[in-house]
């Protein structure tokens, strides 16, 4: 039988629900950094520092996708849960035709600018100019990565995750086969890897929008829009912990990168792309996780159901717990082998990679209680307290410790910057959930 939004949840159900989610975010990641490594194995270390450079910029558009899927797929959920299938469909509309031009505009803005903004990050020399080819590129497809990740929030309220799933597949295998063709056999470089991640973009974003336009068999379609400010409001306050959260990760990565060139230079650059590569790989669990209960929270709170409610957050407890020690186990294991991927040919950038994700790993442990308890609160349309989370944690903690530890333990201290901010996020986290049993009920 297919799972609905209505259903109750078990340990099987609730897994086998989020589970397309998670592989979706998966897959997402996967071709997001195939592009590191053709160029890295292909191009250079300079020209893969670029990629490293450019990716904060890239992930700063997809953030607005990000807010807009998750606040919106919040909003619309709880109208489903509330019969009101109509006004869910025309909020919907709304949400995806506002953000269409608005990824128009920033994707040819970002892309004329791009030189100037890589310039001010503190890129100068080869590594300016390969990062301004890669950006100029990259960036025209914003649109496509705007509405990719909008429709991997909608299609999970459509109950259609494991179309999701396809499409991102095929989105990456796109990508990894243009990678291949552009860089290794043409000898494309650098602008062969940004075109094969723009050309697969497209098909992540465009496919599920023509699916959404066209006649389905779902709760959802595209219909005609109406201007509705107050639910564009909600959806903006809604998913503003994504914003949030994903534009201080790349301010973040900036910082990281500024302070890397002064510690060990493109090399520092380098490694910490592919630490941050396995941090999106490792943390797609607990983002996938995260966005596909969702909407299940959102729907049972919209029709008045606590008691699915503490079902669901008792479950979502256990779960991240258990994933934590697992994946904090299994980045341990794999630190040599992902090391060896992204640098055999360099022995100092090799054993950079390996001794940080050997550090950055203990983050894992209270990572999935933070992402699940801001994911929690944005679902029940409270975008204020999941902002406050995601803001402390990806923002104000790891600033602090960005800049802080490496006075104290040098390179290392920035490896184990991520180690620390988890740590002050949970006291956080933990706080906002005890403080807002009573009002909502999950416990």
């Amino acid at each position: 039988m297919p799972i609905q939004l209505s259903d109750h949840f078990t340990y099987g159900r609730l897994l086998r629900f989020v589970m397309p989610s998670i592989l979706t975010l998966f897959f997402t990641t996967i071709y997001s950094i195939v592009d590191g490594v053709f160029v890295s194995n292909f191009v250079g270390k300079t020209a893969f520092a670029a990629v490293n450079f450019v990716m904060p910029i890239l992930m700063v558009l997809a953030s607005v996708g990000i807010m807009m899927g998750s606040g919106g797929s919040a909003l619309v959920a709880k109208l489903l849960g509330e019969q009101n299938k109509d006004k869910a469909k025309q909020v919907f509309s709304m949400i995806v035709y506002s953000s269409l031009i608005f990824g128009i505009i920033a994707s040819v803005l970002t892309s004329y600018f791009i030189e100037d903004i890589v310039c001010f990050l503190g890129a100068n020399g080869e590594l300016l100019a390969q990062a301004t080819r890669y950006g100029r590129i990259a960036v025209l497809g914003g649109t496509a990565f705007i509405l990719q990740h909008i429709f991997y929030c909608f299609l999970i309220v459509a109950e259609r995750p494991k179309q999701s799933f396809i499409i991102t597949v095929t989105a990456g295998i796109t990508n990894i086969l243009l990678d291949l063709i552009f860089i290794v056999i043409l000898k494309w470089g650098i602008s062969g890897a940004a075109l094969a991640t723009v050309i697969g973009q497209m098909v992540g974003g465009f496919v599920p929008f023509i699916f959404f336009l066209l006649p389905n068999k779902t709760s959802l379609r595209l219909v005609k829009p109406c201007l509705d400010c107050s639910a564009l409001l909600k959806t903006s306050t809604n998913g503003i912990s994504e914003l949030v959260s994903n534009i201080a990760m790349s301010v973040v990565s900036m910082l990281y990168n500024y302070q890397l060139i002064k510690f060990a230079g493109d090399t520092g650059v380098a490694a910490y792309g592919t630490i941050m590569y396995t941090s999106y790989i490792f943390s797609t669990f607990y983002m996938g996780y995260s966005f596909g209960r969702a909407p299940i929270v959102s729907f049972h709170y919209g029709a008045g159901n606590t008691d699915e409610l503490k079902n669901l957050f008792r479950k979502d407890l256990a779960i991240v717990i258990f994933a934590g020690i697992l994946l904090t186990a299994t980045s341990e294991i794999l630190a040599h082998p992902i090391a060896h991927i992204f640098a055999s040919y360099d022995q100092e950038l090799f054993e950079m990679i390996r001794r940080g994700i050997y550090i950055y790993s203990f983050a894992y442990l209270l990572m999935g209680v933070n992402y699940a308890g801001s994911s929690f609160f944005t679902a029940l349309n409270n975008g204020l307290v999941s902002a406050i989370i995601s803001f402390l944690r990806t923002f104000v903690f790891e600033i602090i410790a960005v800049l802080s530890q490496p006075i104290l333990f040098g390179l290392d201290g920035i490896w184990g910057a991520g180690v620390v901010a988890e740590i002050a996020s949970f006291a956080v986290t933990s706080i906002c959930i005890v403080a807002l049993r009573k009002k909502y009920g999950y416990y």
